[in-house]
C-alpha cells in the first residue's frame, strides 16, 4: 500500500523493539491524539517542537519520560491534525538546511486553523 513519506508510524504499522535498560533513551516518542489515536515519531524529529524538546531534554522530571517509550497525550490535538504535525516534523527534518527549492508541504484549508494553534501550543 502507498504510504506517505514523512507520515508518522501507527503502532499498528510497526513493531518497536524498545530497549530494557532502564537507563536508555528510547528512539521513538508516542503522541496521543484527543480521540486516543497513538502516532509513534524519532525522538530526533520529534525534536523539531520546542515544547517536545523541553518535556524530553529539560531539567526535572517528566511523567512523559517514564517507561519504556516516552508518552506524551495531547488533550486538545485531533488526530487528524497530530498527523500532520507529525509529517511536518519529518518534512522538516529533510528539507532543513537545504539549498534551493524544496517540495511543497500540502495543508488542505480546513486544517489551517487548528495547524496554526498546535504549532503556536508545539513551538514549531
Amino acid at each position: 500500500p502507498f504510504r506517505n513519506r514523512w507520515a508518522p508510524l501507527r503502532l499498528t504499522d510497526m513493531s518497536l523493539a524498545l530497549d530494557s535498560d532502564e537507563g536508555s533513551e528510547s528512539q521513538y516518542v508516542k503522541f496521543v491524539s484527543k480521540e486516543g489515536n497513538e502516532f509513534i515519531c524519532s525522538r530526533e524529529v520529534a525534536l523539531a517542537s520546542g515544547t517536545i524538546r523541553r518535556m524530553l531534554t529539560g531539567p526535572g522530571v517528566w511523567k512523559e519520560n517514564s517507561g519504556p517509550i516516552p508518552t506524551i497525550n495531547f488533550e486538545t490535538i485531533s488526530s487528524s491534525v497530530l498527523e500532520k504535525v507529525v509529517q511536518y516534523f519529518y518534512y522538516k527534518k529533510q528539507y532543513d538546511n537545504t539549498a534551493g527549492p524544496i517540495e511543497k508541504f500540502d495543508i488542505e484549508l480546513d486544517q489551517i486553523i487548528p495547524l496554526l494553534i498546535a504549532a503556536n501550543y508545539l513551538d514549531t
